[in-house]
């Protein structure tokens, strides 16, 4: 998948999610919009209930979501289920957009109405989905491979250049330039002799550099400073990833199991939407 057609693909899931969330809120407007203890007597009372065939509907829709895009995340990155089809990376994306997309639906399911154990499910859905959103920050900011792969300290330093050699050798600058351009990559922010950008830029274009070679060389610093700062903050991130499965996963299960009551509670009463 080029970038293009992975923007097309973020910006696709996005639109499907805003689109019929409008669509949701548009359509029964009137209906969420009534007070609970009026809600009886609305002239489709009986098609957006929770109960109803648009609301049960939805709730069955959107909890099938989830559980489809927890299941096929947990096959891929457990069991490597697809994964000479589909990367990681890509297929965690669709989790997090079935996993968006379903609560949306499970909450218009419930008419904003809560109470009972289904407010411990619909809170615990909430708080799913919002360590979801952080956790899927802290996933973007550690390096991994084209396949998805979490790339580990050592072959994050791997990757980095040998400065002193490119720039003496390659470009042909004496030492004391090459040592001022290397200070641009460092990674300390409150280091007092760190050079800036502009700084940077003004160095390079007083030196007998071609236009070419200055622009070179300033993509080769800017790519040796952005490894710089990846390996700074990879271990914390490691960490923060690993804690963040402490939230994550119990909030999932106790949606998960309150989920299944509620189903099988559903179902002993004779709810089974239109079959």
């Amino acid at each position: 998948m080029t970038k293009t057609t992975h923007k097309i693909y973020i910006s696709s899931m996005v639109s499907i999610i805003v689109i019929a969330t409008i669509y949701l809120a548009y359509t029964g407007y009137s209906y969420y919009n009534t007070v609970l203890e009026e809600r009886f007597y609305h002239p489709k009372h009986d098609w957006f209930k929770p109960s109803g065939a648009y609301g049960h509907g939805l709730g069955i829709i959107g909890t099938l979501m989830i559980l489809f895009g927890v299941s096929i995340y947990i096959a891929r990155k457990r069991y490597n289920f697809l994964g000479k089809f589909i990367r990681l990376k890509y297929l965690l994306e669709f989790h997090i957009f079935l996993c968006t997309l379903g609560p949306i639906m499970v909450l218009f399911h419930t008419a904003f109405k809560f109470g009972g154990i289904v407010s411990v499910a619909f809170w615990s859905m909430v708080a799913v989905v919002l360590s979801g959103v952080i956790g899927r920050f802290i996933y973007i900011q550690i390096p991994r491979t084209i396949e998805g792969r979490e790339l580990s300290l050592q072959e994050v330093k791997s990757m980095k250049t040998d400065l002193s050699n490119v720039l003496s050798e390659k470009f042909r600058l004496d030492l004391p330039t090459v040592q001022f351009l290397i200070r641009f990559t460092k990674n300390n922010e409150k280091d007092q002799n760190k050079v800036s950008l502009s700084e940077l830029k003004k160095a390079l274009k007083h030196s007998n550099l071609t236009k070419t070679e200055r622009g070179s060389i300033l993509k080769l610093l800017k790519n040796e400073r952005t490894l710089s700062r990846r390996i700074g903050r990879l271990q914390t991130m490691q960490k923060l990833f690993k804690y963040w499965h402490v939230a994550h996963l119990p909030f999932a299960l106790v949606m998960l199991i309150i989920v299944i009551i509620h189903v099988a509670v559903t179902l002993a009463f004779g709810y089974k939407w239109i079959f």
